[in-house]
């Protein structure tokens, strides 16, 4: 059970390099985190899967030749815990190049839960400050099987301001109006 971001179990700092293994509905891919890039985000990356965050949530906005982006808890409870406590920015360093993650964010000091796996070769967004923490080393054919049919509806950027209802009721809002979303069952340190 997910503990309060209070707790010491949140904060622990992550392993230069980790593994995370997500088991999803179109098959199973793995992010290797290094700290050394953007520790900070590493930091929170690490125990959110831990925590078992991101279990049972959906790829909320899957778009082709850009990105697949989840980290909204599925249980609306949780996400609005999450809702205030930003993290501040980790300096960027490499390229938003095809199979790379970083956090989505409103603009600086603004990371959260939110992450995304570029799809493509989105080094237009380089200027952007988005910390590069990690990059998929197995299964980019899983995650470019991710549907996407949905688009910015089911959930858009958070620049857009258009979450309100993803954020306030969660899995719920999401399998009625998008059934087909695809779901992440299980993130796990490998």
């Amino acid at each position: 059970m997910l503990s309060h971001p209070e707790d010491s179990r949140w904060n622990e700092r992550a392993p230069d390099t980790a593994r995370v293994r997500f088991e999803t509905t179109k098959g199973t891919f793995v992010i290797e985190s290094v700290r050394a890039r953007a520790p900070i985000g590493a930091d929170r990356f690490y125990n959110l899967v831990r925590s078992g965050f991101f279990d049972d949530s959906r790829f909320f906005r899957v778009l082709p030749g850009y990105i697949a982006q989840f980290g909204v808890a599925g249980d609306p409870a949780v996400t609005a815990i999450w809702n205030d406590r930003a993290l501040p920015d980790d300096r960027p360093g490499l390229s938003n190049v095809r199979g790379t993650v970083a956090y989505a964010m409103r603009g600086p000091n603004d990371r959260r839960t939110q992450i995304y796996i570029n799809v493509a070769d989105n080094t237009k967004n380089d200027a952007e400050g988005f910390a590069i923490f990690g990059r998929v080393v197995r299964g980019m054919d899983v995650v470019d099987l991710l549907n996407s049919e949905y688009g910015e509806d089911s959930g858009g950027g958070m620049r857009r301001g258009k979450q309100q209802r993803l954020l306030g009721e969660g899995n719920g809002w999401l399998d009625r109006e998008f059934p087909r979303l695809d779901r992440l069952i299980r993130a796990s340190v490998q």
